[in-house]
């Protein structure tokens, strides 16, 4: 049986799952759907009650009957590198593709039906409410006059992106800021603005969920910092204990969401309470691997190798 990873070509997170499954002498097949369909090829046939499917790439061919569990790590947009690229045949090669996928009873890390309402902010404020962690207060607005007023009652809090950074060459960053009540928030009307209780942090903590498997690391804060992300302060990543509370918030996330994967992102406060910020559900976990040495990338693997249910 076969391991399908769907992900671009330079994807250095991929390459250390790639090798661990051949460590362990797992079959794989590295598949970008952006190779649709002049690089890499596909077939599914419905007939009399019979369903048989095909991928090729790279001179390859798996048969979907032979995939025991698809990885969504981080593929390409379908058919964005054809020689004609165009809006309509991506929608053709991402029907084809994706559709003979979801027949199979392959096990997914993430399926996107549970990642798709898990990419959105909002969504997972809710949702980590539910699951028990602590959740800084957080409007998303598009009135000026609800953002003075949060801004008023919270007093201290940081603007940041809902989506992430927009697309673009060269790349556009937009590190979470610090504001104050003063700010002049009539631009908000332009577009939602998501506005948050500022936590002041001791540490910034990064926790994988891979399966039933926890992994967590914490990297003090520089003084006053805000985005973690932004500007190199000379910490580095140390693996952690995962307190029990969040274990079970974290467990309880993942039920409600569906996802076999997410990564998690805390403020430890001075209290050395864990505020939940984020969950990515495809995010990267390799520069905390190489600097802890937590075998976050074998964990991966082992999900992906063992045999069982699908997993949606």
């Amino acid at each position: 049986m076969t391991v399908l990873i769907l992900t671009c070509r330079q994807d250095v997170t991929a390459d250390l799952v790639v090798a661990e499954l051949r460590e362990q002498g797992v079959p794989l097949v590295r598949f970008d759907p952006a190779d649709l369909p002049d690089q890499a090829g596909l077939s599914v046939e419905f007939d009399r009650g019979d369903f048989t499917g095909y991928l090729s790439t790279e001179g390859r061919l798996v048969s979907i009957h032979g995939v025991r569990s698809i990885w969504v790590r981080r593929p390409g947009r379908p058919a964005a590198h054809a020689a004609n690229p165009s809006e309509w045949l991506t929608a053709e090669c991402g029907q084809a593709l994706y559709g003979m996928l979801y027949a199979t009873t392959a096990r997914w890390m993430n399926h996107p039906a549970a990642a798709e309402p898990a990419r959105h902010k909002p969504f997972q404020l809710r949702v980590a409410q539910h699951s028990g962690f602590a959740v800084p207060s957080t409007l998303v607005t598009t009135y000026p006059r609800a953002a003075r007023d949060f801004a008023v009652q919270c007093t201290d809090i940081v603007v940041k992106s809902a989506s992430g950074p927009p697309t673009a060459d060269p790349p556009v960053a937009l590190p979470t800021t610090r504001i104050g009540p003063d700010t002049d928030f009539s631009d908000v009307a332009a577009g939602a603005t998501l506005l948050q209780r500022y936590i002041p942090k001791a540490a910034d903590i990064r926790l994988f969920c891979v399966g039933s498997e926890l992994f967590a690391a914490r990297k003090t804060a520089a003084s006053g910092q805000v985005d973690g992300r932004y500007g190199c302060h000379g910490h580095t990543w140390e693996a952690v204990d995962v307190p029990a509370r969040i274990a079970r918030a974290v467990h309880e996330y993942m039920t409600l969401t569906g996802l076999a994967y997410g990564a998690f992102d805390f403020a430890e406060d001075a209290d050395g309470l864990w505020w939940f910020l984020e969950c990515n559900q495809g995010g990267q976990f390799g520069f905390v691997e190489l600097e802890t040495g937590q075998p976050i990338a074998a964990a991966v693997a082992s999900w992906l190798a063992a045999p069982g249910a699908a997993h949606r």
